[in-house]
């Protein structure tokens, strides 16, 4: 719920919208592509509580972001979020690429218990990295945030069109050898085989993200 707070102040009236505190809060969450080149595979979203985090920098991925990070596929997460009753509220997805300086708004459902965002999604043209964001504190109102690219360390970064599904390659088989077995900061594209470090590499941050609340 939410109303219209007026006040007069030396003359004037300033409005502001007042939201409850209680029950279903809805946000528009926009995320914006701020690589060079990477396109971002479908975004995975999800509202949760604070004990819960959807990656560990440190500690090995989950199976299903594995399979996100390395093939863009966002659907085992989603299914896999959709499946942690008591932890989750709720999941989105972006629903298409976002290519870079494009951006795109995805609707999501918190509450008070509720009350934090994460995303991931893959930068395609890599072996396992992603853009992610681990638990964002839930605004009152509006906020920001500039978001990293990880490694999901579940692929060898071999930067082998073989095992990489965007440009230059296309490739949809996730099956590179094995990485090096715990999520960590995305350290950028080599150059060493087939994806050209002056068109793909990335500085972090890779994204920025804008959460309003609506309701």
């Amino acid at each position: 719920m939410f109303k219209k707070l007026s006040i007069s102040l030396l003359g004037l009236t300033l409005s502001a919208t007042v939201f409850a505190d209680g029950g279903t809060r809805e946000y528009d969450v926009t995320i914006t592509n701020i690589t060079k080149a990477q396109i971002f595979a479908p975004v995975a979203l999800a509202t949760h509580k604070s004990h819960f985090s959807l990656f560990t920098p440190g500690e090995a991925a989950l199976p299903e972001l594995a399979t996100l990070a390395e093939s863009g596929n966002p659907g085992p997460l989603l299914e896999y979020l959709d499946g942690m009753h008591g932890y989750v509220m709720d999941t989105n997805h972006s629903g298409g690429m976002l290519h870079p300086g494009d951006s795109v708004t995805v609707s999501i459902s918190g509450s008070s218990h509720f009350d934090r965002l994460s995303f991931a999604s893959m930068l395609v043209s890599s072996n396992d990295a992603f853009a992610g964001l681990n638990s964002m504190e839930l605004p009152k109102s509006t906020s920001s945030a500039m978001v990293p690219a990880y490694d999901a360390g579940s692929e060898l970064n071999d930067e082998d069109c073989a095992n990489i599904p965007g440009p230059p390659c296309g490739d949809m088989d996730d099956s590179g050898e094995a990485g090096e077995g715990y999520v960590y900061i995305g350290n950028g594209i080599s150059g060493t085989v087939d994806v050209d470090s002056l068109a793909y590499d990335w500085n972090n941050p890779v994204a920025r993200v804008v959460v309003r609340r609506v309701r």
